[in-house]
């Protein structure tokens, strides 16, 4: 089932009533000059078990503890926005799957050459992924990044990773003047960043269903860091929302600044198609079978994740 991410820019009132959560505006409830029938009309009801992620990007938004609950306890990914409106905080439930101190147990013994292996995988994966988006966004047969991808040794001891991202992002934004890929640089980055927030807020909560630590890494180790599984496991996924941020480029509009409108397409990211496994699937489907197929490399069932190839 495809799970909804809900965006609120607005101030709003959550609570949860009969497992639905249910939303009200403020400007409306207070407003003397409506009758109360026409109140209760704008008030909106989704069903907890049908939402995916929640983005909260207003100062003026409640939310209720048993909403909060309720959400954590239906695996919602619930994200904070700061004051640029960029997401700053991500709340993702403890315990959500029943065999977990097991898979804990399995994660934290996963021994270094197995880890490695794993790394040389998502990286292989995610050079494949920049490729086909320099085909299809570009036009550019590049041969070297299949190259790099095929000369990725245990644990990326070369770097191929970081060759290919120097050589991915001249490519893909070179013609923009003092574009280079970094948190704080020129557009499209704003976009970039916003993206990715979402993407890893989606693949640390199919760590935790599957009942993975996202803050233990295979390669990323930050001591900072709550989320470095997640920043793993998203790399092969992040050429999606560069897919995702050149259609908003090349569309013409202001990317200077994050509007309504470029936030609602990137907020598509979880129900993007992704080819995993031969199936096409919506990409919060997608990470799920990555997240659980990596499990299975813990738990010595398999030795390969399953990660998504663009086309």
């Amino acid at each position: 089932m495809i799970k909804r991410t809900l965006y609120f820019g607005n101030p709003a009132y959550l609570s949860v009533r009969l497992e639905q959560l249910e939303i009200r505006f403020p400007e409306v409830q207070r407003c003397a000059n409506l009758l109360e029938s026409i109140k209760e009309e704008s008030v909106r009801r989704v069903p907890i078990e049908d939402i995916g992620v929640v983005v909260l990007d207003h100062s003026q938004i409640t939310i209720t503890q048993g909403a909060l609950a309720a959400m954590l306890d239906n695996n919602v990914a619930v994200i904070t926005c700061d004051k640029s409106h960029m997401p700053q905080g991500l709340q993702l439930p403890l315990n959500v799957n029943a065999t977990q101190s097991e898979r804990f147990r399995d994660q934290i013994e996963a021994s270094l050459p197995l880890r490695k292996q794993l790394w040389q995988q998502t990286v292989q994966a995610k050079i494949y992924n920049q490729s086909s988006v320099l085909r299809c966004c570009r036009g550019i047969d590049c041969g070297n990044m299949d190259t790099f991808a095929k000369s990725v040794k245990s644990g990326d001891s070369d770097n191929m990773e970081g060759r290919a991202a120097a050589f991915y992002w001249q490519s893909m934004y070179g013609s923009i003047s003092g574009f280079r890929r970094d948190r704080e640089g020129v557009p499209p980055n704003n976009l970039l960043n916003y993206g990715y927030a979402i993407l890893r807020a989606v693949v640390a909560r199919a760590l935790v269903g599957s009942g993975l630590l996202p803050t233990l890494g295979i390669h990323h180790h930050n001591r900072y860091n709550a989320y470095c599984l997640a920043d793993d496991i998203m790399e092969p996924y992040r050429p999606y929302v560069d897919l995702l941020v050149d259609e908003i480029v090349q569309s013409g509009v202001d990317c200077s600044k994050l509007t309504t409108e470029i936030k609602s397409k990137l907020l598509t990211i979880p129900v993007q198609d992704v080819v995993i496994n031969g199936r096409r699937s919506p990409l919060m489907v997608g990470v799920g079978t990555t997240t659980a197929s990596l499990y299975r490399c813990y738990s010595g069932e398999i030795r390969k994740i399953a990660y998504p190839a663009i086309e």
